[in-house]
């Protein structure tokens, strides 16, 4: 019985003596201050309950790692991420939220095409409603192709700033759903 006092006694100096290398590597591990004090604390407390299982008393720094290594291989088990109903993003195809997003978008876009001047706006819904060649609308409109391409550019930098808030894509995607 006094022998087991004495062992208990020289183990509790022991793991104190341990106890700060423990919270660096625990801290080391988990970045966090206070959860690598609870898990020092399991990792001590562990190692009291099961000092018996401890042969070779060298070997203390080793099996009081591998006890930590444990503690924090269990917190994260318990720590893996759940689905939370709340939080997720359902997504649907035909819903009326998405058919009133997607007329709202429609109607943002005619209304940027129909303020741009009227010669840009003629190419512009020649190439990219109608999908004309600019050879095309240089012969429809009676113009030179380097003007038709030089309309259609400023058209479209017209365009982009004015939809700039709305998406960040291609334009042409959604010019081509006003029709």
């Amino acid at each position: 019985m006094f022998s087991q006092y004495f062992r208990f006694n020289r183990l509790d100096h022991q793991l104190s003596e341990h106890r700060a290398r423990l919270h660096r590597m625990a801290v080391a591990w988990c970045g966090d201050s206070t959860l690598a004090d609870d898990l020092v604390q399991d990792t001590l407390a562990k190692a009291l309950e099961k000092q018996e299982q401890l042969k070779d008393e060298a070997r203390l720094g080793a099996w009081l790692y591998k006890i930590l290594h444990n503690c924090w291989m269990e917190h994260l088990r318990t720590q893996k991420p759940t689905l939370d109903i709340d939080e997720m993003e359902l997504t649907c195809t035909d819903c009326p939220e998405k058919h009133f997003a997607a007329d709202q978008l429609a109607t943002q876009v005619r209304m940027a095409v129909e303020s741009l001047p009227i010669n840009q706006c003629q190419v512009m819904t020649l190439v990219d409603l109608e999908g004309c060649s600019y050879e095309q609308v240089a012969a429809i409109l009676d113009i030179p192709v380097g003007t038709v391409m030089s309309r259609l550019s400023r058209a479209r930098e017209a365009m982009k700033k004015r939809l700039q808030g709305i998406r960040q894509t291609d334009n042409v995607h959604y010019l081509r759903r006003v029709k």
